[in-house]
């Protein structure tokens, strides 16, 4: 029966009774009321369903059974049972209560007795399940008139408290307290007499506490950090989070240290319609190393020693960004020292950039720090700025696309080479089919230099000098490049063959004539065998007449992906080359280079680059990765050998051999092992000067760790065995403990 009962005032519909049971996580059968059809027609007024109603005129008590729902302002309840005594003004409902109220809360309960104004009441063995995530359940709860829930003997927990089976589990943590108090007006709930209750042990009493739902920005306790290290000894770490604003934060977290002063770090974070970007910072006094290929002496005074860190991107306009990041340090070890980076060079660089469909223009400087032993500070760049502009033109000469490009650079060292470069160029691409199925690609290119260079005799390698003063070149280079890709069916898949050949014309250039600053690194891969210059950057350009031919393979089963590619180049000229010994571009005759990949569903990925003499088919390049295993177990391999015999004067990367190693198996459901380590396995065949004997730790790891989707716990063993100075070698061990949902 249907029946509309007469309004007084009445304010929200609340808590909710649980089972027998006092802190009763687990979620009830009962499905809570659904929104009402018929709005209420006023704020006074209170609509129900009943399938029956009954009203004692003797005693003035209203009985409504049956799936009974009451409706009022966004509140709506259900139950079994609603009994009111307008003498007494006590409203009672039982069996089987859901409640919501306008904020989305539910609570289930098996009786609750409310005031006649509905607006507080008493509830006993109750549940709350949050709509912006967790649930509360206590002994007892009081709901005052400003919508406050205060809770007796009281759990709360945003984990789930169901398996993937839907059977009940004990959720992975909860905090368990005398009394909870929950403020839905300030998103956060309140605890005295606290602890947090791992796997449904208690372990952390926390007398005080409190935490916001939710998800948003808010002040709080976050995730501590415990560690051990034989330099810095005992480490505690524990951030605190300063809501600023809905989109500005600072989070606060002082590290003490059992064998060295404390140190500060703080980072600030905001957000805006512009975009986004966050910096930190990190602050102490220790003892500073000077010389750091010996230990730090005892008595060495305390030095101030930071680091700031930040990053930011903003969308100017759907055209225009910015970007910009920080990386400054007070010393060479602290990074190393304190375990916040093992970089050796830091970057900061900002750019303002323009991009559209078909050009592109950016202005970008760059500051390098080094914190290599050995290098000199005054040595590195500071390249401020570099203005680099593109135009891309289709529907050129003859249907094909022209590239114009404009760049400058000036690159500036407080205690070397200074240089200034400019350039224009234009380059032309015409692609077309043959109907024979061959890919022919026709390039033009032209580019004019102009350079001014400073301070040329600072720089020790003389090929990277360049003269002093103004000087100017001019660049120009042709080529046709041709592929033949032939596709068949193979193994119930398809294979596709394609030979490559190409032909590069370029007349002599005067390479020596300007300095060298961004084409150092040079070696012969298969990523740039058919570039049209082998050097990177722009400072040298492969001259001469050359053909470059290779070959590419790729074939396709279901679940089995193989590819592979090889190659040579013959240059026709005889004179002397740029291109240092060891690179494999120095002969007339290159090396030969290629690629091979092999991938086995998500399972198997192997990938294994090479560079074999052309004389001898030594192997001057060896690179593997490998990776096999699921996403819960898996072995990573990396395997690097350098054996090219560059010249160690050349600022080059010098012959090494290394292994990189890692695996992660999941043991459990939510447990696993990973460990990880680098071992340098280079020795005299590499490097004649080397003292090492080919297996020589560089550094370890290996740990346990416990993750489902509430908690992360973790217990990980490091040892560095690299002395710099006050960053010594030794073990290291890190506790990690993050409740992933706290605040959700």
């Amino acid at each position: 029966m249907r029946a509309f009962l007469l309004a007084t005032a009445v304010s929200p519909l609340v808590l909710i009774a649980t089972q027998a049971s006092a802190q009763d996580l687990q979620t009830r059968t009962t499905p809570p009321p659904p929104p009402s059809a018929t709005p209420s027609a006023g704020g006074d007024q209170v609509q129900f369903t009943a399938s029956a109603l009954q009203y004692d005129q003797n005693d003035d008590v209203v009985t409504a059974t049956g799936d009974v729902r009451m409706y009022r302002s966004g509140d709506r309840l259900r139950a079994d049972k609603v009994i009111w005594n307008r003498k007494t003004g006590k409203v009672v409902a039982t069996g089987n209560i859901a409640v919501v109220n306008p904020g989305g809360d539910t609570a289930y309960g098996d009786s609750i007795e409310l005031s006649d104004a509905l607006k507080d009441g008493v509830v006993d063995n109750m549940l709350l399940v949050l709509e912006r995530g967790g649930r509360l359940a206590a002994r007892k709860g009081t709901r005052s008139l400003d919508e406050t829930v205060v809770l007796d003997d009281a759990a709360y927990t945003p984990c789930a408290v169901t398996g993937s089976d839907g059977c009940p589990k004990e959720p992975s943590w909860k905090i368990t307290a005398v009394r909870v108090v929950y403020r839905p007006e300030r998103g956060r709930i309140y605890y005295k007499g606290a602890r947090i209750n791992l796997f449904g042990l208690p372990t952390l009493p926390l007398p005080a506490l409190s935490n916001p739902i939710g998800g948003d920005n808010n002040n709080g306790l976050l995730s501590p950090d415990f560690k051990y290290g034989r330099v810095n000894g005992f480490e505690f770490a524990q951030p605190y989070h300063f809501a600023l604003a809905p989109n500005r934060g600072l989070t606060i977290t002082p590290r003490i240290y059992s064998a060295v002063l404390p140190m500060l770090q703080a980072e600030y974070s905001a957000l805006n319609t512009l975009g986004s970007y966050k910096i930190a910072g990190y602050a102490t006094a220790s003892p500073r190393s000077v010389d750091l290929l010996t230990p730090t002496p005892p008595g060495t005074p305390n030095y101030f020693r930071g680091y700031l860190d930040g990053v930011g991107r903003f969308q100017l306009s759907p055209n225009w960004s910015a970007t910009a990041s920080v990386r400054l340090v007070t010393d060479r070890t602290f990074l190393r020292r304190y375990d916040i980076s093992t970089d050796d060079r830091l970057r900061t660089t900002a750019s303002v950039e323009r991009i559209d469909r078909d050009s592109y223009f950016a202005i970008t400087g760059w500051y390098v720090q080094t914190l290599r032993v050995g290098d000199r500070q005054g040595l590195q760049p500071i390249a401020l700025p570099e203005i680099d502009f593109r135009k891309r033109v289709k529907e050129g000469l003859l249907g094909g696309t022209f590239e114009f490009q404009a760049n400058s650079l000036a690159i500036s060292r407080p205690a070397g080479q200074d240089t200034q470069r400019a350039f224009a160029s234009a380059k032309w691409d015409l692609r077309k089919l043959t109907p024979w199925g061959q890919e022919v690609t026709f390039t033009a290119f032209a580019r004019g230099d102009v350079y001014n260079t400073n301070d040329t005799l600072a720089t020790t390698v003389a090929s990277y000098r360049g003269n002093e003063g103004i000087s100017a070149r001019a660049i120009g280079a042709v080529a046709i490049d041709v592929k033949w890709p032939l596709i068949g069916s193979f193994l119930g898949g398809t294979q596709r063959l394609t030979p490559r050949f190409q032909i590069v014309a370029a007349p002599q250039t005067t390479n020596l004539a300007v300095p060298n600053e961004d084409a150092r690194a040079v070696d012969l891969e298969d990523s740039n065998l058919f570039s049209l210059n082998r050097f990177p950057g722009y400072d040298r350009f492969e001259d001469s007449t050359r053909f470059t031919y290779g070959l590419d393979w790729s074939v396709d089963v279901p679940g089995f992906a193989f590819t592979t590619n090889v190659g040579q180049s013959y240059r026709l000229n005889t004179r002397a080359t740029l291109f240092p010994d060891g690179t494999g571009l120095s002969r007339r005759m290159s090396d030969i280079v290629g690629r091979t990949e092999l991938r086995y569903h998500d399972f198997v990925s192997v990938v294994h680059r090479y560079r074999l003499d052309k004389d001898t088919l030594v192997l001057r390049r060896n690179e593997l990765d490998a990776t096999i295993g699921s996403r819960s177990s898996y072995v990573l391999i990396g395997y690097l050998r350098l054996n090219r015999k560059i010249d160690p004067t050349l600022e080059d990367l010098q012959d090494r051999e290394e292994v990189r190693l890692g695996a992660r198996v999941q043991f459990a459901k939510f447990w696993s092992l990973f460990g990880s380590t680098v071992i340098d396995l280079t020795d005299r065949r590499e490097d004649p000067l080397m003292l090492a004997d080919g297996f020589d730790p560089v550094r370890h790891r290996l740990g346990v760790q416990y993750e489902d989707d509430c908690l992360r716990l973790g217990l990980t063993w490091k040892r560095d065995y690299q002395d710099t100075g006050d960053a010594r070698s030794g073990n290291s061990f890190l506790l990690t403990l993050a409740f992933k949902n706290l605040g959700r």
